[in-house]
């Protein structure tokens, strides 16, 4: 797969957010349990309005991950220093690209000065994470109906990011 990490536009909400939706219905199920008020209330934001307001806000840094001309995953690192969006299409799970937007996110993050970043992850993503040197930060809280684990990853210039 030939793989391109850059910076998103509002003009790619549209495909990001079939990629957020399809991630969270597809991948999730065992933070959602097909339950269809919990994917309602998930999913409710995840519309291209609000995509492409996130992604037109100078203070957030996003990101989408394309093959050829498909975007295969939308990443997103808010101003709090929190990465609120980091999502892959099912078909590409394991194959680098989630990892691929974290490093985008995180080389920002250091350029920009920040020493820490922080995130809710779902059950499904727990371990991604942890695999990418996030630790556990707190305990477990609710979000979207569904149990968010508390994450945060200690950056240090120059660490190959």
């Amino acid at each position: 797969m030939n793989l391109t990490v850059r910076a998103a536009t509002p003009a790619d909400a549209v495909a990001a957010c079939i990629v957020l939706r399809r991630s969270i219905t597809e991948c999730c199920v065992e933070d959602h349990r097909n339950e269809p008020e919990v994917l309602s209330v998930w999913l409710h934001n995840k519309t291209p309005e609000i995509i492409a307001s996130l992604f037109a806000t100078p203070e957030n840094f996003s990101v989408v991950a394309t093959s050829g001309e498909q975007i295969t995953g939308v990443g997103l690192l808010t101003a709090k220093n929190e990465i609120a969006l980091c999502y892959v299409l099912p078909e590409i799970r394991f194959t680098g690209v989630g990892k691929s937007l974290i490093r985008a996110m995180e080389l920002h993050a250091v350029q920009t000065g920040l020493s820490k970043i922080h995130l809710s992850s779902t059950a499904t993503a727990k371990s991604f994470y942890l695999r990418n040197g996030f630790m556990h930060s707190g305990d477990p809280e609710v979000e979207f109906g569904i149990q968010a684990f508390p994450l945060t990853k200690q950056l240090v210039a120059n660490n190959g990011l």
